[in-house]
């Protein structure tokens, strides 16, 4: 059975905002939230010259660290039940295989996978424009549950 509440969370005003509603809403229906911070893969020819696997795990790590620690002082705080997770990849790719519940990529179970999820319409790139992000507008048009998208505030 579908279950949880899924917030892709970055640390940005938006993202947070979005947690804000999820707890409301995780309160009202009983449900987990799970939070999910995606970090870049830093596969490229360069980075793997330079670094070594372990030294890119490490940063990828930090970074998930530094991005959720607000996220969960105030999960702690709202006394909910909730779950940090961290995927390396596509942000969009990574929220979606979340979303179904896929670990694997071979689940196609319609009973897996998350309630719904609940997210910033933008993150922090400032490079796109539009009032969705890419990722929000991308998991949108291809999520398996209803998707709430929280507006831009200034």
């Amino acid at each position: 059975m579908k279950a949880g509440i899924l917030v892709p969370y970055d640390g940005s005003s938006n993202a947070s905002e979005a947690l804000r509603v999820a707890v409301m809403a995780a309160k009202l229906l009983n449900e987990k939230i799970i939070v999910l911070n995606v970090q870049p893969s830093f596969r490229t020819i360069h980075t793997k010259m330079f670094f070594s696997d372990n030294a890119i795990r490490e940063y990828q790590e930090q970074l998930f660290h530094q991005a959720v620690e607000p996220a969960e002082t105030f999960l702690k705080d709202a006394n909910v039940e909730y779950e940090i997770k961290l995927r390396i990849g596509d942000a969009k790719e990574q929220i979606l295989r979340e979303a179904k519940g896929d670990q694997s990529g071979d689940n196609n179970c319609s009973n897996a996978g998350v309630r719904g999820i609940i997210m910033g319409s933008r993150g922090m790139n400032p490079i796109v424009g539009g009032v969705l992000g890419s990722v929000s507008y991308g998991v949108v048009n291809a999520a398996p549950c209803p998707v709430t998208i929280i507006p831009f505030s200034c």
